[in-house]
Formats: C-alpha cells, sequence, structure tokens
C-alpha cells in the first residue's frame, strides 16, 4: 500500500510540473488570440520561458512538496508567490535585453491575471478529484493509532477532518483505553497493544501503523518496534515534541539521518532567505528613493539644532546575536560622561534635543535604517534591536528571550502593529513583545511581511509610547 501510495504522489506531482510548464503559454496565446486575432514568435518564447521560470521558483518556493497535505489556501499563496517571482524575472531580462516595446500591454497584463486563475482552477479540480476518489476508496491507506494520549487524538482528528488525503484511521490501541473522549468514539478502541501485537491478521486489517507514544514510554516503543519487525506493516513514529513549546519545529534529514528542529526559523532556507532579500532591496530602495528629501531635511534639522553628528550609531544584536551598527537620527545631546548604562528614554527626558522628541514619537529618527536594511544588517520586518544591555538584562529574566535573534532586527515588526512600541518600562511590556516577536517567526511569509507593513503604514508611525 505504502508503494502505491508514493507512486501515486510521485505521479500527480509531474502532472503539476508539467501543467504548470505549459499553462502560462496556452493562456498568453489565448490572451493574443481574443485581443488581436494574432500570435508571434515573440510570445511563444515569452510563453516558454515563463513555464520554466514558473516551475523552478514553485520548486524553490516548495509548491511541490508535501502539496498532499496542504491546505488549498495555503498552495494559492505559494502559487502566487512562484508567479510574481516568475514576473520579476521577465522585467529584469526584458529591462537587460530592451525588448517590452514588442508586447502588448493590453495581452501581457491580461496574461498576468489570467494565469494564476487558471493555475488555482486546474489545483482545485485536480484535487477535487483526487480527495473524491479517496473517499470512494481509491489509494486508501488504513491506519492503526498505537496511543491514545493527546498526540494520537491530534493526529486522528486531523486524518478525519482531511478525508482527501486518503487515510483512514481505523482502530485506537492503548492500555489506558479511557482516555479517548467521545469525539473519537467513531473510531473504535480495539484494546491494549499487546492485543494489537497478537492479532494475527494486522496485515490484512491495516496499511500503516502510527504509534503515538510520549517519549517517556521508551522501553514499551522498543518492544513494539521488535515486534512489529516481524511483519510487513508500514509503522511509523511520531515523536511527542508537543510536550515543548517548540519555534518553528520541523523535520528534516542529514545523509538519511532524520533530524527534527525544535528551534528553529522559517528563513534558515535558502529560498525563504532569497525571498526575504530580495523584497528587502525591492522596497528598502523604493522607500530610500521615494523619501530621499525629508531625510536631507531632518539631517539638515538634526545638524543646525543641537551639536554633534546627525547620525548615532549603536552596536545591537543581529542575526543569530552577531553584532551589528544600527543607525539613527540623533535625537538626544552628545553625552559629555564615559557611563555605558543605556537608558530608556523617558517622557521629558532632559537628554532630548529641541527636536528629538518629535523624531521619536514619529519614528523619524529611524528613516535611516532602510539602509541598513539595504546593506542586509536589518530587514524592513523583524523584531526590533533592543540595546546590547537591555539584551543581557532581559535574556536573565525571559525565557526564549533570545530566539528572537533567530531571524534579522527589523525597522518594524508584528509587535509594533499591536502597539507595543516605545518604552519597556515593565517586564510584562517586554514578555509581550517578546511573544508578538516569536509568533512572527514561527508564521513568517512574505505576505505576513507586507500585511505588517501595510498596517504600519495604516496605522500610522507616531506612538504615544515613544519618548
Amino acid at each position: 500500500m505504502s508503494k502505491r501510495v508514493r507512486e501515486a504522489t510521485s505521479f500527480t506531482v509531474w502532472v503539476h510540473r508539467l501543467l504548470d510548464a505549459f499553462t502560462p503559454i496556452l493562456t498568453l496565446l489565448a490572451m493574443s488570440r481574443l485581443y488581436n486575432g494574432s500570435w508571434s514568435d515573440k510570445y511563444t518564447v515569452l510563453g516558454l520561458f515563463a513555464g520554466l521560470l514558473l516551475v523552478i521558483f514553485n520548486q524553490g518556493t516548495g509548491v511541490y512538496s508535501q502539496w498532499r497535505g496542504r491546505t488549498l489556501f495555503a498552495g494559492s499563496k505559494l502559487i502566487i508567490q512562484a508567479w510574481g517571482f516568475t514576473w520579476l524575472a521577465l522585467m529584469v531580462l526584458a529591462f537587460l535585453f530592451k525588448d517590452s516595446s514588442h508586447f502588448s500591454r493590453v495581452i501581457v497584463a491580461s496574461w498576468a491575471i489570467a494565469t494564476p486563475v487558471i493555475l488555482f482552477l486546474y489545483r482545485f479540480l485536480l484535487r477535487f478529484l483526487m480527495g473524491y476518489l479517496r473517499q470512494h476508496g481509491w489509494n486508501n491507506t488504513r491506519v492503526a493509532i498505537i496511543g491514545a494520549g493527546e498526540l494520537g487524538k491530534r493526529l486522528a482528528e486531523t486524518l478525519q477532518e482531511a478525508r482527501m488525503l486518503g487515510y483512514t484511521p481505523k482502530a485506537f490501541f492503548d492500555d489506558n483505553p479511557s482516555k479517548i473522549g467521545s469525539k473519537y468514539l467513531e473510531i473504535p478502541v480495539e484494546g491494549t497493544i499487546d492485543d494489537f501485537l497478537s492479532k494475527k491478521d494486522k496485515e490484512a486489517l491495516y496499511d500503516e501503523i502510527y504509534i503515538t507514544l510520549p517519549l517517556r514510554a521508551e522501553e514499551r516503543i522498543k518492544r513494539l518496534l521488535n515486534k512489529l519487525a516481524d511483519s510487513t506493516l508500514t509503522v511509523k513514529f511520531i515523536p511527542d515534541c508537543f510536550a515543548f513549546d517548540l519555534l518553528h519545529s520541523r523535520y528534516t534529514d542529514i545523509g538519511g539521518l532524520p533530524i527534527i528542529s525544535l528551534y528553529d526559523s522559517p528563513l534558515n532556507t535558502p529560498s525563504n532567505r532569497f525571498i526575504k532579500r530580495v523584497e528587502d532591496i525591492i522596497l528598502s530602495s523604493f522607500i530610500l528613493i521615494l523619501i530621499s528629501p525629508l531625510l536631507l531635511m531632518i539631517a539638515a534639522a538634526v545638524k543646525f539644532t543641537s551639536r554633534g553628528p546627525v547620525i548615532f550609531k549603536q552596536k545591537r544584536y543581529g542575526l543569530n546575536g552577531k553584532e551589528i551598527w544600527v543607525w539613527k537620527f540623533r535625537s538626544m545631546h552628545v553625552q559629555e560622561n564615559d557611563s555605558h548604562e543605556i537608558r530608556q528614554a523617558r517622557k521629558n527626558d532632559p537628554r532630548l534635543t529641541s527636536i528629538g522628541s518629535f523624531l521619536r514619537k514619529t519614528s523619524l529618527d529611524e528613516l535611516p535604517q532602510f539602509f541598513n536594511s539595504l546593506t542586509g544588517r536589518m530587514s524592513i520586518v523583524g523584531p526590533r534591536p533592543h540595546a546590547k544591555a537591555h539584551n543581557e538584562e532581559y535574556r536573565k529574566l525571559i525565557p526564549k528571550y533570545m530566539l528572537r535573534h533567530k531571524v534579522k532586527p527589523g525597522i518594524t515588526g508584528w509587535a509594533q502593529i499591536h502597539g507595543l512600541r516605545g518604552e519597556t518600562d515593565t517586564l510584562d511590556k517586554m514578555e509581550k513583545r517578546v511573544q508578538y516577536d516569536l509568533y512572527y517567526i514561527d508564521n513568517w511569509s512574505i505576505w505576513l511581511d507586507l500585511k505588517i507593513i501595510l498596517l504600519t503604514v495604516i496605522k500610522g508611525f507616531i506612538s504615544k509610547n515613544a519618548y
């Protein structure tokens, strides 16, 4: 059964790749025929390039990996992302070869909209067809779950809610059957683990066995595996990692050796790092060009209203806790003493210059950080960098505080759009900020970044907590 499942999955993925490669050229042909009734070789080349690039970017963004267990909405976001990068690459090629004038803007714009619609449509139809066939017994996998704890229940619930996956839980086995709640009574509890092992018809009743026993049951798991080695059943073990509070946990392997990442970041993958970096370069360049007159005016105001440099530089922790220089417009008077104590700005702080309070309240003092983002020290979106002294203080007080440095620090972030800007004068405020930062890391996507940027613009940069 497991071989049949793998073969079907591989075949379906190759069908997706083939359709993805031909969809752009077919939609471009249709748009050209509808608009002017003709077709040229240049459109053929464009369609072929787009199809090839789309398959490459789909592969890079993970469209073809684990598609069977992914929601349609999550898959659609990845498709838009890959199509966006395809268009970006095509625009770069058009600029380099100075060839954009040979294409109709109406045709190309219609093509840009129609292609992802077709990609979504055929995926929806394929998904519906595969789900229908699996619900009616085609390529179904009968599952027995060993362990009726929270992990086993979660597995059963997931398989029941996603019937199109083709995995049908048939029975629970546990040494304490009373664990099963009423929600799972439709899946019978057929006895203890020993009852399961004593079944002579295990191979006929089940295709796959999922072991969901807790990690502390090491001896039971070993005995179970030794017994199951004398059968032809496919056996899978799901580690009980849900007892821990993890950060972007995921499964990988090194040379065939299975590895479970417990504290990780989605930006540890090359494709995601590339996407994030392209996002920062494009947006930072655009924003810096847009605000350049404002930067000059603020620089002049800082220079003429107080003595000292225009730019204030401070060492802070960057990616993986490495020190970076963060730039800001100077908003305080130059300190004459050599004290290394870092004090957060407070209301009516005497250290602020005549325009310093305004710059900090409006976050205009942070605009030079777009240069940090452009050079790669920071990102536009990410956890706000704190002073080194604050990091050393709070890492001792707040669990998992340093995990916020698993990504580059940002100019704005998930915590900031939820009102957690400015002074953190209580431990509770800093704990909430860290919670939001870790949520961002665990759920990162380019769509979340764009949402944060949009909300930052909508809500404005002024904060009553910034002094």
